[in-house]
Order: C-alpha cells, then sequence, then structure tokens
C-alpha cells in the first residue's frame, strides 16, 4: 500500500476567541469559503496528491472590533520554510531603504545602536541600516529565508517571536534601540505572547515601528484577497492600540502608507517613556476612525456583499475575453492571488499559467488551482492578448517591467479595488 500524502499538522484547538482580548467571536466580516495556504505550492510531483483545504472565514469581535481569522494550521508549519523573498520586489526594497535612511535620521541611531528586525526575511530591510555602520540582527523563522540574509552578512537568529524566545535573545545580544517589523504583525496567532516578546526586547528608551495593511483601506479598496490563513490578523488602528496598550506600550505616532494597498506604520514606546510624547497623528487617525464607524459593528457589515461583486465583475470580464477567443495569463503567484483564484475558481480554464521572478517558484503550481507558475519570459514566446497583475498593489513597477506586452497589444488588467483594463498611458505612468 503506497503511503498517505503527508497533510500539514492543524493547530492545537482553542476556544474560539479574540486572540486580542478573549471575547467570544460570533460575527461574519466575510466568509471567503474553502482555500488551501496560499504558499504552499503545488510541484509536478504532487499533482496527483490530494491536497488540505481550510475555511477562510473572517470574524470581528464585538468587544474590541479586531478582524480575524480561526487558527486551522501551526505557524511552525507555515513558516518553517517560505516561498516568498522580499528582495525579488525592487519597490520593496526601496521602500526599505527609505525606511532606514529616515529611521537613522530620526532616532539618532549609530554604531552604537541595535537594530533588530521581526520577520527579516532575506535581509531586504536590515542591509540598508548595515550600509550605515548600524549594528542589526534579524530573526526570522524560515531557515531557507534566513540563509539568504545570512549569505548577505546579515546576522539572523532561526527562530519564532514570543515571550521565551524574547527573553533569550535579550540575553545573548541585548535590547534593541529600535525594534521593527514589517507585514509580520498580521502572521501571528498567539498576538499577546507577540507583543509581549517585542515589550521584553525593547530598550528602555527604544521605539518599535511595524507596518501592516490598514482594515479601513482594505474595505475601501475591496481588498479581500489579502486575506488568506497567513495573515491571522487584520487591524484598524483602534483595535491595534489596544493591542499595545494591554502590555504597557504606547503608540506616540502613525504614518499611512501607500503600501500593499494602503498600510499603517505604527510607533510604539514602552509606556513609562513619557520623553516620546504622542503626537498630533495618532490623535487623528484614532477620531477618523471612531467618526467611520470602526467602533460599531454595522461599519463592519456589508464588506462581503462587496466582494461578491467583485468576483462576479472579473468572472464575467473573463468569460467574455475567453469566449472572444482572447488568451490570458498572470504576472506573478503571490499570497493575494492565490486567494483571489481560489475564492473566484479561476483555473487553467481561464489563465494558461503565471509568471513569477521568484525562482523558488518557478516550475511548480498555484495552490488549490494548479496554474502552472512560469519564468517572466514565457509571456514574450506566449504573446497573450491580457495579462492579469495578481500583485495587483505592485501594477506600476509591474506594467515598467513588462512593457513590452503592449509590442503586440496585450493589455494589462487589474482584478482590485474593481475590475479594469489599463491603457498603455496608464501602465507607462
Amino acid at each position: 500500500m503506497s503511503p498517505k500524502p503527508s497533510q500539514p499538522p492543524v493547530a492545537t484547538r482553542r476556544p474560539f476567541t479574540c486572540r486580542s482580548c478573549g471575547a467570544a467571536l460570533t460575527h461574519t466580516f466575510v466568509d471567503l469559503e474553502m482555500s488551501p495556504l496560499c504558499q504552499t505550492h503545488v510541484t509536478a510531483e504532487q499533482l496527483h496528491e490530494m491536497e488540505p483545504f481550510y475555511p477562510l472565514h473572517a470574524y470581528v469581535c464585538d468587544a474590541c472590533f479586531l478582524v480575524q481569522l480561526q487558527e486551522f494550521v501551526s505557524p511552525q508549519n507555515i513558516f518553517t520554510e517560505y516561498a516568498y523573498f522580499s528582495s525579488y520586489s525592487s519597490s520593496w526594497v526601496e521602500h526599505a531603504r527609505r525606511y532606514a535612511e529616515m529611521a537613522i535620521g530620526r532616532f539618532g541611531l549609530g554604531k552604537a545602536s541595535q537594530v533588530m528586525e521581526i520577520a527579516s526575511n532575506d535581509g531586504y530591510l536590515l542591509q540598508h541600516f548595515a550600509a550605515h555602520g548600524v549594528p542589526v540582527l534579524g530573526i526570522e523563522p524560515a531557515a531557507n529565508v534566513a540563509a539568504a540574509a545570512i549569505a548577505k552578512g546579515i546576522p539572523t537568529e532561526v527562530r519564532f517571536l514570543g515571550s521565551e524566545s524574547a527573553e533569550s535573545i535579550a540575553v545573548a545580544h541585548g535590547q534593541a534601540d529600535l525594534l521593527l517589523g514589517n507585514n509580520v504583525l498580521a502572521h501571528v496567532p498567539d498576538l499577546n505572547d507577540f507583543v509581549s516578546g517585542m515589550k521584553r526586547l525593547l530598550a528602555p528608551h527604544g521605539v518599535i515601528t511595524m507596518e501592516f495593511p490598514h482594515l479601513q483601506r482594505l474595505m475601501a479598496g475591496n481588498q479581500f484577497d489579502t486575506i488568506y490563513h497567513e495573515h491571522f490578523s487584520y487591524f484598524s488602528f483602534v483595535s491595534v492600540e489596544k493591542v499595545f496598550a494591554r502590555h504597557g506600550l504606547t503608540l506616540f505616532d502613525v504614518e499611512e502608507l501607500p503600501t500593499h494597498g494602503g498600510s499603517l506604520r505604527i510607533y510604539a514606546r514602552h509606556a513609562a517613556n513619557e520623553a516620546l510624547t504622542v503626537g498630533e497623528r495618532v490623535h487623528a487617525l484614532r477620531k477618523v476612525e471612531i467618526d467611520d464607524g470602526f467602533l460599531s459593528l454595522d461599519r463592519y457589515r456589508g464588506f462581503e456583499q462587496q466582494v461578491k461583486s467583485i468576483k462576479r465583475k472579473l468572472l464575467s470580464f473573463l468569460i467574455d475575453a475567453k469566449e472572444r477567443g482572447k488568451t490570458i495569463v498572470g504576472y506573478g503567484a503571490p499570497g493575494k492571488g492565490n486567494t483571489l483564484l481560489n475564492y473566484c475558481g479561476i483555473r487553467t480554464d481561464f489563465l494558461d499559467f503565471t509568471v513569477d521572478a521568484n525562482p523558488y517558484k518557478q516550475g511548480k503550481f498555484t495552490p488549490g488551482t494548479r496554474i502552472p507558475i512560469l519564468a517572466p519570459e514565457a509571456i514574450r514566446e506566449a504573446r497573450p492578448d491580457y495579462v492579469l497583475i495578481l500583485p495587483w498593489n505592485l501594477k506600476d513597477e509591474i506594467s515598467r517591467v513588462a512593457a513590452y506586452v503592449h509590442d503586440w497589444g496585450g493589455r494589462f488588467v487589474v482584478p482590485i479595488p474593481e475590475v479594469e483594463v489599463l491603457r498603455p498611458s496608464d501602465a507607462a505612468s
């Protein structure tokens, strides 16, 4: 008898309560049905094996208003080996460079400082601090990604951050003057243990910065595809402020960023460190969200209907294009793309293939929908009529890099916030 295909270990089930405040979760935000893990790309040898799917059902807490998914698979299984390498996006690396220069200047960081990054990936960000002579330490759970950082000369601890690991890191390396994390807060199922670990790692007069997609922008931009199993939580400013306050950390500044369709960068410090006063942007954004109803369940109702409308519009476009004999391929194989493809039921009947610049994904197939992932050069060979940009947040970068699509009259299409066929002038701008 042949062995059964291995299945990801299911996380230990806890009562379905809010991971921030512990209240029972009963209110649906959006139900995206069943979906596989978004970064578990399928090899050719696995095409005839079963693939595990899990409910992709987001709830909103009626006590603290954190939007969240239930934990079905442990983060150890998701992130121990990971397919996402930050350095393959040139615009993201540039974003990191600008952040590093801002932080060095604003907080006076130098050779006597210590900068630590949680979920430091392949060293895409810390390399910019190191180039200025600022000591750095990466904390990255994915060994394959951490190896790329170490090869760049970025010292990296291969582990998850929590209260216990923070204690041992602090003993071995000291505390951080700047502790940062980009797009990691959403990936943490045990949110309170994670924030407790950050507090332990932070020097008495140190600063934490965290970047994550802003729930207000997610809702306004119909960005349902940013919901996937690897993202356990979705934060408004009012909900994240409560999380940090529970652990004696005060948010003293906040920036609204264009990245990932609209993100927040929050700045935190120990509550006792009153030298860093709470700025006007904190008060202003808190008021904006409260005025917009983010402390009322009514604000969250109706998002699911927006999502269903986008699904129908995208499928209508694809069906019409195929009926007219047009060829369509994808660009990118991001996590958000896999939510979109699986929820909308888009397979090779619509997309011949997709491409990705990351060699780690090339030669594999998208989770669930089994669409081949090829190198970007495949688009030149196929000369498709339409290229569906799955990482729509990078549409400007992709349309510049692949502007040759217009040579044969091809057009780029973005699915979010509305289905749109880009004009050549849009792609070139």
